[in-house]
C-alpha cells in the first residue's frame, strides 16, 4: 500500500472514532507497527493529528474551548503532579500571577500558610485561595462565562499596575512552532501581559496539551519554561530545542 493511501485510511479512523491505537492502525493498513509510528510522526508534523500514548486522536477545533466543569475533571491526576511540581517552585514573599486555568487552581493547595502574594484573573480560583488563606488581589474587568476569567480592558489595566516574580500560565495548546496558544484572544492577551510583567514565566500543560494549536498565540517557546507530565522523550525532543522543559512524573 502507497504511503499516502494509508495516511488516508488513518485519518479516516479518526475521523470516525476520534482516536484510534497503534494497533487498529497495523489491522486497518496492513503495515508494520514500525511504519504506522513513522505515519504518525509525519502526519502530526503536518498537522493533521495528534500522537497519544498508544496511538493517535484528532485535533480539536482552533475555537474549541470547553467550560470550567468540563475541563476541572480530565486528566486530573496528570494535573495535580505539574501544580505539586510549579508550587514547589514558588519562594517565600514572592508575588506571582496565576491564570484561571484548572491546572492552576490545583496548586491552590500547595500556597496554605505560604507568606506570598497572589493576582488572579480566575473567579474559579478565588474561594479556594480565600480557603486556604493565601493574600490575593483580583483583577477587574469582564466575566467569561465558559472559563470564569476576568479578560478586558479591566483586567489589563489592573495586571499593568503589578509586577510578578513568577506567573503560572495554563494553555489550550504547545506546538513546537506555532507556541503557547488558546481559543480566545482576549484571554491570549490578559495571558501574555502577565507574562511580560514576570521575571520568570512557567507554562502547565498536560501531555493531552502538546502539538495542539487553537486559535490566539499567547507566545513563543521560548518565553516561558514548560511543565508536562508527557514521558515520551520522541515527543517531548522538539519542545526541548526550544525552551526548558520540566517532565513532572512523581
Amino acid at each position: 500500500m502507497l504511503t499516502p493511501q494509508r495516511h488516508q485510511i488513518i485519518l479516516n479512523l479518526l475521523k470516525e472514532q476520534e482516536t484510534a491505537k497503534i494497533q487498529e492502525l497495523v489491522d486497518a493498513t496492513g503495515a508494520s507497527e514500525a511504519t504506522i509510528r513513522r505515519d504518525l510522526s509525519q502526519l502530526e508534523n503536518e498537522n493533521k493529528l495528534k500522537r497519544v500514548h498508544g496511538g493517535a486522536s484528532v485535533l480539536h477545533q482552533k475555537s474549541e474551548e470547553l467550560s470550567i466543569p468540563e475541563k476541572s475533571t480530565k486528566y486530573l491526576d496528570q494535573k495535580q503532579l505539574i501544580a505539586r511540581y510549579a508550587a514547589s517552585l514558588i519562594r517565600e514573599d514572592d508575588c506571582i500571577f496565576l491564570d484561571a486555568g484548572t491546572t492552576t487552581y490545583q496548586m491552590i493547595p500547595y500556597l496554605k500558610d505560604r507568606n506570598i502574594t497572589v493576582v488572579t484573573n480566575g473567579l474559579s480560583l478565588l474561594e479556594a485561595l480565600m480557603e486556604y488563606k493565601v493574600q490575593t488581589y483580583l483583577t477587574g474587568g469582564f466575566v467569561k462565562y465558559k472559563t470564569k476569567a476576568l479578560v478586558g480592558q479591566g483586567a489589563y489595566h489592573t495586571l499593568s499596575q503589578y509586577r510578578f516574580d513568577k506567573c503560572f500560565l495554563g494553555v489550550n495548546g504547545v506546538h513546537p512552532s506555532h507556541g503557547y496558544t488558546t481559543p480566545d484572544p482576549e484571554e491570549a492577551f490578559i495571558k501574555q501581559s502577565a507574562l511580560s510583567q514576570s521575571q520568570e514565566a512557567y507554562v502547565l500543560g498536560d501531555a493531552s496539551k502538546l502539538n495542539e494549536v487553537t486559535f490566539a498565540k499567547i507566545a513563543d517557546l521560548s518565553q516561558a519554561q514548560f511543565i508536562t507530565n508527557e514521558t515520551q522523550q520522541e515527543r517531548i525532543i522538539p519542545f526541548q530545542e526550544k525552551t526548558t522543559v520540566k517532565v513532572v512524573t512523581s
